[in-house]
C-alpha cells in the first residue's frame, strides 16, 4: 500500500471518528433533554400558545363606626386589542372610536402594532364596555376592573385619600392599609395557535381573584358631615384661608372626625378645588394639587399660642411649682433679661391666683410658672408629654415638633414656650397631649382603623395601639379637669358654653411669622363632660379676616358643634356644678 493510501485511509478514520464523536454528542444531548428537561421545555412550548389576562380583584371597602360604606367599588372595563385575532381592523378602529371617543390616529397605532396585547382603554363605565361587547370584533377583549368609587364625593378627602389608575393607595388610609385592603389578582388563561389566533373550543384556565379586606375605621360620617359644615360656614363668614376641625375620643384616640376646608372630590381628585391661574404649566398644577392633598392637621405644623397653656399649667401642677390659690400680679407685661414681653391685655390683670391666670390666659403668670420649672425640668415634661415624638396616627406624611434644643433654650425661649410662642407643633399633636392630660394621665395614640374583615367575615383583624400610662398623676388630671371647666364657665372661653353640658377648653390667638405681615391662626379646644370627658375637639381657623380672637370665632364653632354631637354621643344633659374632682 502506497503512502498516499495510507495517508487517505487515516483521513477517513479521522473524519469517521469526528461524525461518530458528534453523533453521539448529539444523541446525548438529545436524551439529556428528553429525559431530564423535556417538562421544562414542554412548560416553555405551552406558554408560547397560552395567552394571560389579569382578573383585578376587588378592592376592599372602607366603612365608618357605624358601618357606612364611604370607599367602595364600580364595575369598570379594559378595552384591548389582540393583533393576529383581529380580523376587520378598519371595522375595529371606526367602533372603538366611536365608542371611546378616540382620535382614530391614536387607536390606529395600537390596533395595528404587532403585538401580543394593546390596551385601547382602562375604567370605561361598564355601560360602554357591555356595548363594544355586543359588537362580537375578533380580537377585541372587553375585560372587566374595578375603579375606586366614594359615595359621599368629598367627605373627609385629605383623610380618606384616593387610588391610582391601577387602583393602588395614593395618600391618606388609602396608602396606609393598602396591604389589606388590594386584595390578590386573578388570570384568566387561554390557548393559541402558533399564529397567536385563540383556539375555539378549548378550555379557558381561571385563578379567580381574591376580593381585599374591608376596613372599619372610628370615623362617624354623621360627625364629620357636621364638623365639615361647621367648618365650611367658618371659613366663608370670616374669609379664612382654610379651617381645620379634629373631633376625638380622649380616652382611647378613636377620631370621629377630621375636616380640613376646603376639601376635595375624591372621584375627581385631579381637579383643583380652586380657579386655577391661566396658562399654568404641568408643573405648577401638580404642587396646587399636592397642596389640595395635602392634611394641614397632621402634614402642618404652626405655633399653637394659648392653647398650649395647657401643657404649662399641667407641668407646673403637676412638679409643685404653683397651686390654683398661688398669688400672681400682672401688670401688662414681664421683663425676662433684656426684653419686655407683653400680656395680651395692655393695661393688665392686676392681682390674680393662678386659677384666675389660666381664666384670663394671662402671659405673665405663664412666663412665671415656666421659670418657676426651669429649662431642664420643663424640657423633662416636654418630653414626658410625648410633644418631643410624633403621635403615630395612622396616616401618612405627620409632622415632628420643631422645637428649640435643650442647650439654646434660655430664660427668653423659655418665657415665650411657656405661653406657646417661638416653636411649632401639628394639631393632632396638640388634641392628643391636652387628651392624655386631660383623661387621668394615659398618652393615647390617635387613630382611625378599628379592624379589617375578609369578605366572608371569617377573618377580623383588630388593631391595637400604644398608650403610655401616667404621664401625669390622676390628681393633676383632674385639676386641669377642672380649670379649664372654668375658662369656659367663667373665663375666656364662655363662648364655647353649651346649656345642660359640662365644658371644658382653652383659647387660642397666634400670630403668624413673619410677625410684620399681622396673620392670625385663631383656635380654641374644648371638651366635654368636663367631670370625666368623653369627646375633645380642636378647630383652627387660619387667616381670619376682621375680628381674630379664638374665643370670639372659635369657640362659638366648636359649642355649635357640641349642640349637635353631645345628644348624638348619649351624652346626656345635667346641672352644671363646678366642684373640683366631681
Amino acid at each position: 500500500m502506497s503512502s498516499n493510501q495510507t495517508q487517505h485511509r487515516r483521513k477517513m478514520t479521522l473524519l469517521c471518528f469526528l461524525i461518530f464523536s458528534a453523533m453521539t454528542g448529539l444523541m446525548g444531548r438529545l436524551g439529556y433533554l428528553m429525559l431530564c428537561r423535556s417538562e421544562h421545555y414542554s412548560q416553555m412550548a405551552e406558554d408560547l400558545h397560552e395567552r394571560e389576562r389579569t382578573i383585578k380583584a376587588a378592592r376592599g371597602r372602607i366603612l365608618d363606626v357605624n358601618g357606612v360604606v364611604i370607599a367602595t367599588n364600580r364595575t369598570v372595563c379594559t378595552i384591548s386589542v389582540i393583533y393576529n385575532q383581529v380580523k376587520d381592523r378598519e371595522r375595529v378602529i371606526n367602533i372603538l372610536c366611536q365608542e371611546l371617543d378616540l382620535e382614530e390616529e391614536g387607536v390606529r397605532k395600537k390596533v395595528e402594532k404587532r403585538s401580543s396585547r394593546e390596551i385601547i382603554r382602562t375604567n370605561v363605565d361598564k355601560e360602554t364596555g357591555d356595548k363594544i361587547r355586543d359588537y362580537h370584533l375578533e380580537g377585541v377583549k372587553v375585560d372587566e376592573d374595578y375603579k375606586r368609587y366614594y359615595p359621599f364625593d368629598s367627605l373627609a378627602s385629605k383623610v380618606l385619600g384616593f387610588t391610582g389608575g391601577d387602583n393602588q393607595g395614593i395618600v391618606g388610609l388609602e396608602v396606609i392599609y393598602e396591604d389589606y385592603l388590594k386584595g390578590i389578582n386573578g388570570t384568566i388563561l387561554t390557548t393559541t395557535d402558533a399564529a397567536g389566533v385563540e383556539v375555539e373550543n378549548t378550555f379557558e384556565d381561571r385563578v379567580e381573584p381574591v376580593a381585599g379586606n374591608d376596613l372599619y375605621i372610628s370615623l362617624d360620617v354623621n360627625i364629620q358631615q357636621y364638623a365639615e359644615q361647621a367648618a365650611y360656614e367658618t371659613m366663608e363668614k370670616k374669609g379664612a384661608k382654610r379651617v381645620s376641625v379634629i373631633v376625638m375620643n380622649p380616652k382611647n384616640g378613636e377620631i370621629l372626625a377630621m375636616a380640613n376646608v376646603p376639601e376635595f372630590n375624591l372621584n375627581d381628585p385631579f381637579t383643583l378645588n380652586v380657579e386655577s391661574p391661566e396658562g399654568i404649566s404641568q408643573a405648577e398644577k401638580q404642587k396646587l394639587l399636592n397642596q389640595m392633598w395635602r392634611n394641614p392637621g397632621i402634614n402642618d405644623t404652626y405655633e399653637p399660642g394659648s392653647t398650649f397653656k395647657i401643657i404649662t399649667a399641667a407641668a407646673g401642677l403637676e412638679a409643685g411649682v404653683v397651686s390654683l390659690e398661688d398669688r400672681f400680679s400682672c401688670p401688662g407685661f414681664r421683663i425676662v433679661e433684656d426684653r419686655k414681653i407683653r400680656c395680651h391685655k395692655a393695661g393688665g390683670h392686676g392681682g390674680e391666683n393662678f386659677l384666675e391666670g389660666v381664666m384670663n390666659s394671662c402671659n405673665p403668670v405663664f412666663i412665671d410658672v415656666g421659670q418657676r420649672l426651669g429649662v431642664e425640668q420643663y424640657y423633662h415634661y416636654f418630653e414626658q408629654f410625648g410633644l418631643k415624638a410624633k403621635t403615630g396616627i395612622d396616616l401618612p406624611g405627620e409632622a415632628a415638633t420643631i422645637m428649640h434644643k435643650k442647650e439654646n433654650m434660655g430664660l427668653v425661649e423659655l418665657a415665650t414656650v411657656s405661653f406657646g410662642q417661638s416653636f411649632q407643633i401639628t394639631p393632632i399633636q396638640l388634641i392628643t397631649t391636652a387628651s392624655s392630660i386631660i383623661n387621668g394621665g394615659n398618652r393615647v395614640t390617635p387613630h382611625f382603623a378599628v379592624k379589617t374583615v375578609n369578605g366572608d367575615g371569617s377573618k377580623i383583624h383588630r388593631f391595637t395601639y400604644p398608650v403610655k400610662e401616667h404621664i401625669v398623676s390622676e390628681e393633676t388630671s383632674a385639676a386641669m379637669r377642672y380649670i379649664l371647666e372654668q375658662v369656659v364657665s367663667e373665663g375666656s372661653g364662655k363662648k364655647a358654653a353649651v346649656a345642660g353640658f359640662r365644658i371644658g377648653g382653652k383659647t387660642a390667638t397666634s400670630e403668624k411669622l413673619p410677625r410684620s405681615l399681622k396673620k392670625y391662626i385663631s383656635s380654641f379646644i374644648g371638651f366635654a363632660p368636663a367631670n370625666d370627658p368623653q369627646v375633645i375637639a380642636l378647630i383652627t381657623i387660619d387667616e381670619p379676616q376682621g375680628i381674630y380672637y379664638g374665643g370670639t370665632i372659635a369657640a362659638p364653632v366648636i359649642a355649635d358643634i357640641f349642640k349637635n354631637i353631645l345628644p348624638y354621643l348619649g351624652i346626656e344633659e345635667e346641672t352644671v356644678s363646678s366642684e373640683l374632682n366631681q
